[in-house]
């Protein structure tokens, strides 16, 4: 029989805290670097990091920390003075 109101999203679910993990860095990078930056930050792997700095974000608080981290720097040398 069809369930039609039966939800077909089967992938696991978030944690309230990876949920909140995975926000509070969505809105750091769109605040940082805008719509396209922060796409393209959050989605890229990195070497450096070693994975997606979303997926990193949710992994866990130090993780978390560590991809706040290289955001940080990013956006610190495109504004440090002298740096245009």
């Amino acid at each position: 029989m069809n369930k039609p109101f039966k939800s077909r999203f089967n992938a696991p679910r978030l944690t309230p805290e990876e949920a909140e993990r995975q926000g509070r860095i969505s809105r750091l990078a769109f605040a940082r670097l805008g719509r396209d930056g922060a796409i393209a930050f959050l989605n890229t792997h990195d070497d450096t990091l070693g994975g997606r700095p979303i997926d990193l974000a949710v992994q866990g608080v130090e993780s978390c920390a560590t991809v706040e981290a290289a955001l940080n720097a990013a956006t610190a040398t495109e504004t440090a003075p002298g740096s245009r």
